[in-house]
């Protein structure tokens, strides 16, 4: 069936560089964000530097932070931190001043259907993605308790932590832990000053996914037209969201879940399409054990 070229989804948004909130809205606010020197993590702390936030980026590989720093600017320093690992993050925040904001981005993913899945593939998912996350979170929050300071929380999450994720089984079990996190610590460290929410991006490619998931999005030709937006997000429109949420004009949402993804994941077809196993969508042979 032709499409219908009336059909001309949302605008598009505006340039690259082109910031949501006043200039300066971060003076004097240090953010530190986990998977930070690549692909959504980086577009996350570019927006935050933009708005004159000072800039702790951490990654497991230091090839990825690099580039990453020069990229960013001046008011940026790359840290080598497993998230998996509570001394390692103790050291991190030993190192630099008590970050104001936390974005928790570092995660781990690969397609693979469940009865293919080693209980390695499933511990490396889970350990870093939400475990890592729990771990920063935790650290940031008990310093925060001590010194009696206020702080933002934000994990980035998976829209299917609500729908479930068919080959993405440890993700998505991952992802739905992160997003109740959020709501969990929200309420207990409400009180005290802190705000948790949770972002989730949309399909917005960047230069940094993984050959697996590049060549799943490859097997399914025009992206655009397979969003209810008729376009994919941009990266930056992930950035503009977390310093939104993690600003002084969002201090009273908290314990809230932003998704950021034209609404596929709200998608419903009126006859659903036929269902297509997740091994014949992988290309794998039958499951013989």
């Amino acid at each position: 069936m032709d499409h219908d070229t009336r059909l001309s989804g949302l605008p598009a948004p505006p340039p690259q560089g082109a910031a949501a909130l006043p200039p300066g809205t971060y003076d004097g606010t240090l953010v530190l964000v986990t998977g930070g020197g690549t692909g959504l993590g980086k577009a996350i702390a570019a927006e935050f530097a933009r708005l004159g936030a000072d800039l702790v980026i951490a990654s497991r590989s230091e090839d990825h932070l690099r580039p990453a720093q020069q990229e960013l600017g001046t008011r940026v320093t790359a840290a080598v931190c497993d998230v998996r690992d509570p001394a390692r993050i103790g050291a991190l925040f030993d190192a630099c001043p008590l970050p104001d904001v936390l974005v928790n981005n570092a995660a781990a993913n690969f397609p693979v259907p469940a009865e293919d899945m080693s209980a390695h593939a499933w511990r490396a998912v889970v350990d870093i993605t939400l475990t890592g996350t729990f771990l920063m979170t935790r650290e940031f929050g008990r310093r925060h308790l001590a010194a009696r300071t206020p702080g933002s929380i934000i994990n980035v999450g998976a829209s299917y932590a609500w729908t479930g994720g068919p080959g993405y089984a440890h993700s998505a079990a991952a992802k739905a832990g992160v997003r109740n996190l959020v709501e969990t610590l929200a309420v207990e460290w409400g009180p005290y000053g802190i705000q948790v929410n949770g972002l989730v991006p949309g399909l917005m490619p960047h230069e940094d996914m993984t050959a697996d998931i590049r060549g799943t999005l490859e097997h399914a030709a025009d992206q655009d037209r397979r969003q209810p937006a008729l376009r994919v997000g941009a990266p930056r429109e992930l950035g503009w969201a977390a310093t939104f949420l993690a600003s002084p004009y969002a201090r009273f949402i908290t314990g809230h879940t932003l998704v950021v993804d034209g609404a596929n994941w709200q998608r419903r077809a009126l006859v659903g399409p036929p269902v297509v196993p997740v091994r014949d969508q992988m290309g794998r042979d039958p499951f013989t054990g």
